[in-house]
């Protein structure tokens, strides 16, 4: 019998959707996933790949709170690549390509097999609320379903509507009906809506292509994996492919610009700036002669090639002809065309940052319906609206992550405090504390929450303290320990590094010349082992202390404004020294605290002073 009831309700099965169902339901909330497709549960509709830089870290911390992205990446990839290698251990990220047909059927049994999850394969038409609280949903098949709490996650379905040149049809994506009902449901709440786009490039069959043309690019011999818990690759791997633009091609694009929905006024949704079309990208950078493409195999079992970098909405004939001319595809088979689509989405100036929509109690909204770009973003979102789903179950206080202690933090305060103007991608640039903030110490950072909330099995949570315990062991070693004359690692470091007795090891690792590998025999020596991954994070906290310190003090400060709550109902007219600009800015996003006001576009450290002596003013007795 289908159920009448369940305690949070997640529409779509995207990479948001999984995350929740399945957080919300291992908290002890009963919870039903909704989808038009449950066979399309967990789909990659663009590219067959997790990770990137920034997106990587979003990945290793859903994985440190207890989510299911990163242990199914590491089950399903089929080439892993550490971002950034050369670089700074702050921006270094994983990215792996997923066999995605393996990725959907790996997430679809992880699902089925999760208690107090159940799956139906129903369209949702309506959000019903009663004295603006969720109660329950309406289905197509005519049933009402109540509910305690609702979370969205309907990805580029609402409203969606695909383009391939002059052809359009209402789609969420290609062959999958969009959801309009629904859509219509969730404008008549009020929210603030707005348009946004994004492409596919064209899928190529592989035998019909002549590799010889293009670079390769292998994999690392050594995977860096997404999941603390994983144990290594579990699939072969495979070579991707190295391939450019020419003139030639942007010729065929200029000249057919008019033909193009994106040039020619048929999208008006914004597309993403930093993943444009390829039309958008001979116009915006003409003086390029070359753009770099990527070929990258989809699935071990499917013989179709995904063209990262040649996204597109032109019509069928200029596709062809764009392909034609890059050696190496003019036989090409092309299986599916490059579309663009565009679908609604809500301004998430109006969600708290526990993705609670402020205008209507147990509402939570997760992935592109705020106007986010990416499976990483969505995936991120649904795990925290999955947490506060299923705490408002339990009556709970609500879980909010900082932006100084997780990259998720930073992505749901951008969104909460400054809106979105065009589909958000995170990037290392946006965190104010990156180098804190690396993927070797998510665990530390996050996994204590995962074990408080029951997503993290209690084991695990110790097996990894014991981890960080060895970890700030070899820390306090290196700090304490000095070299002497009469010491046997003495005569070997002072040749190899001209050093003197009575430098600490500590002292001689900050050295840009000394590796910890240098200095690991010390260490054994003293009965202290680490693995590889152990040793490169005692290296970074050593080489890098005055930084993290100065980084600490800073979050410090930080947290004094966070803690300085502003009630939901606050006038800010009464807050004499305001401009009239600072209090609509204030009064339309509605800030929790005094941390998230600073951040609002427009709003100065003046103005921050004024409204903290008025906040403090209130807070005394008899004021």
């Amino acid at each position: 019998m289908a159920a009448t009831h369940y305690d949070v309700i997640v529409i779509g099965g995207g990479h948001a959707g999984c995350e929740a169902a399945v957080t919300s339901a291992r908290m002890g909330a009963k919870t039903g996933l909704f989808t038009i497709n449950l066979n399309m549960i967990a789909q990659m509709s663009c590219n067959p790949s997790i990770g990137g830089i920034a997106k990587g870290h979003l990945v290793r911390e859903i994985d440190a709170l207890g989510g299911v992205m990163a242990e199914v990446t590491d089950r399903t990839g089929i080439q892993f690549r550490l971002l950034n290698r050369s670089r700074g251990p702050a921006v270094q990220a994983p990215r792996a390509q997923c066999d995605k047909e393996l990725y959907r059927k790996e997430m679809q049994r992880l699902l089925r097999e999760q208690a107090n999850l159940t799956l139906e394969e129903t369209e949702i038409t309506a959000i019903v609320r009663k004295k603006n609280r969720v109660v329950a949903v309406e289905t197509s098949d005519g049933r009402r379903i109540s509910c305690a709490a609702v979370i969205l996650t309907t990805g580029t379905f609402l409203n969606g509507l695909c383009h391939v040149g002059e052809h359009k049809f209402v789609a969420g994506r290609s062959g999958e009906k969009a959801s309009v009902q629904l859509a219509e449901s969730i404008r008549s709440i009020g929210f603030q809506m707005g348009r946004l786009k994004t492409g596919t490039p064209p899928r190529l069959e592989r035998e019909s292509i002549d590799f010889s043309h293009f670079e390769i690019q292998p994999g690392d011999e050594d995977p860096t994996l997404f999941s603390f818990r994983s144990k290594g690759v579990c699939q072969p791997q495979v070579h991707c492919w190295i391939a450019y633009t020419n003139e030639q091609v942007h010729k065929v694009i200029r000249d057919n610009l008019h033909r193009s929905p994106l040039y020619g006024g048929e999208i008006v949704g914004i597309g993403p700036r930093y993943c444009p079309s390829i039309e958008d990208k001979i116009v915006k950078f003409s003086d390029r002669s070359q753009h770099q493409l990527f070929l990258e195999p989809e699935s071990l079992s499917s013989n179709t090639i995904y063209i990262n970098g040649l996204s597109t909405s032109m019509p069928l004939d200029v596709q062809r002809a764009m392909l034609d001319h890059i050696e190496g595809f003019k036989n090409s088979v092309m299986v599916r065309p490059g579309y663009a689509v565009e679908y609604d989405f809500v301004q998430p100036a109006q969600l708290h940052a526990r993705l609670e929509t402020k205008a209507v109690e147990g509402l939570f909204l997760a992935g592109q319906i705020n106007g986010t770009t990416g499976y990483e973003e969505a995936a991120a979102q649904g795990i925290i609206a999955g947490i506060n789903a299923a705490l408002k179950v339990l009556a709970k206080e609500p879980f909010v992550l900082s932006r100084s202690e997780s990259y998720i933090g930073i992505l749901i305060d951008d969104l909460v405090t400054r809106g979105v103007d065009e589909p958000y991608r995170m990037f290392t640039s946006r965190a104010e504390y990156r180098l804190l903030l690396r993927i070797d110490n998510a665990d530390r950072r996050l996994m204590p929450y995962g074990a408080h909330l029951g997503l993290v099995p209690a084991s695990t949570h110790r097996h990894f303290q014991k981890k960080w315990e060895r970890i700030d062991q070899a820390i306090n070693f290196l700090r304490e320990t000095y070299l002497k004359k009469d010491s046997a690692s003495f005569e070997r470091l002072r040749d190899a590094f001209g050093l003197e007795s009575g430098t600490s090891l500590q002292q001689i690792l900050k050295r840009p010349e000394v590796n910890i590998k240098d200095l690991y025999g010390v260490l054994e020596k003293n009965g202290i082992t680490l693995n590889e991954e152990e040793r490169r994070v005692v290296q970074t906290q050593v080489k890098y202390e005055g930084y993290i310190l100065q980084q600490m003090r800073d979050i410090e400060r930080l947290h004094s404004l966070e803690h300085r709550r502003i009630p939901s109902n606050f006038n800010y007219q009464e807050v004499g020294g305001l401009s009239r600009e600072v209090v609509e800015r204030l009064s339309n996003v509605r800030p929790d605290n005094l941390g998230q006001a600073s951040r609002i576009t427009g709003i100065t450290p003046a103005a921050i002073s004024i409204l903290n002596i008025h906040l403090e003013r209130r807070q005394r007795p008899g004021v």
